[in-house]
């Protein structure tokens, strides 16, 4: 221990204690730095150059062209009517995906966190089960999922003996997005069960004490306790569903076969991919550019999020 304090201990004694904090911090500020803000600004750099070199500096600058391209629509409403068709499709998906995965997942990890937060017996363990798929691949859960749903699928093999039917779900547009979203909840809702469960559990017990005492029902301390007191929580969850919704990819790709069918389950992480990497022209710029709007367009949601939740707070 006095071989690895020593060192520590001079430094201390040489720039002073209120300076060590920073000391522990920077390597993990200098990892930060690499692998987050570096590229944050190397995106922001190959949004405003064109041509295929991937190096920056050999690439020409073109101020807001790749920009003006991605907003080249006559309606912003109709996909067909932009230049690049593809994109407003992954954006229109990437929209109802998050509305109905980010409700989904807060209400059923809410409504887990209270099932779990009454039982007297077993907590720990539910805690676990509905936690572990969290710890998995995205890519493996997807796998796993397809491998149920596919046409001669588990899944299949019990309607067929049940109602002497199958269903092809990855062809149909409703039931494949149906199964994106459903899995996604699946995979993810334990973690945030767990950041609801820990608010609940720091609620004091002497305030539903005192409401059972003067006769209040269940349902009105849910109403008039247990959500009021447990909205930063509640604010936490929505924003990081918010964030991860907006950020899908893998699972769904996966799942999906490339996001088909047709372009049904293409989001707007797989146009920024398949633009930079997987066709035989790769658009860096362009690619970066729509990575760029995705980060403005999460930015201002979460601060919206934000501000609405602290006016809601007061």
């Amino acid at each position: 221990m006095r071989a690895v304090e020593w060192p520590f201990a001079a430094l201390q004694s040489r720039i002073g204690p209120k300076r060590m904090p920073y000391v522990f911090v920077a390597p993990n500020m200098a990892l930060f730095a690499i692998f987050v803000f570096v590229p944050v600004l190397l995106a922001i750099g190959y949004a405003f150059t064109g041509g295929t070199n991937l190096l920056l500096w050999e690439r020409p600058y073109v101020g807001f062209e790749n920009f003006a391209q991605l907003f080249d629509c006559e309606s912003y409403l109709a996909p067909a009517t932009c230049q690049l068709d593809l994109f407003w499709t992954a954006v229109f998906n990437t929209l109802w995906y998050t509305a109905f995965n980010a409700t989904g997942t807060l209400v059923v990890a809410l409504i887990t966190a209270l099932v779990l937060n009454r039982l007297t017996r077993g907590k720990a363990f539910f805690r676990a089960v509905f936690f572990y798929p969290v710890l998995l691949s995205p890519v493996v859960v997807a796998l796993v999922w397809k491998w149920f749903l596919a046409r001669n699928g588990l899944l299949n093999a019990m309607l067929a003996d049940l109602l002497g039917t199958q269903v092809i779900f990855f062809l149909e547009v409703l039931w494949s997005r149906f199964w994106v979203i459903y899995v996604s909840i699946w995979f993810h809702m334990g973690f945030y069960t767990l950041i609801i469960l820990a608010g609940l559990q720091a609620i004091p017990r002497d305030i539903y004490e005192a409401a059972r005492i003067d006769g209040t029902s269940r349902w009105r301390q849910f109403w008039r306790l247990t959500l009021p007191l447990l909205f930063p929580n509640l604010l936490v969850v929505m924003v990081l569903l918010l964030i991860r919704s907006v950020q899908v990819f893998d699972e769904a790709w996966v799942l999906t076969d490339g996001g088909g069918p047709g372009t049904a389950n293409t989001f707007v992480v797989q146009f920024i991919y398949e633009t930079a990497f997987a066709t035989d022209v790769r658009l860096y710029g362009l690619a970066s550019a729509a990575s760029v709007l995705m980060g403005l367009a999460l930015l201002v949601l979460t601060l919206l999020q934000l501000w609405l939740g602290k006016k809601m707070e007061n």
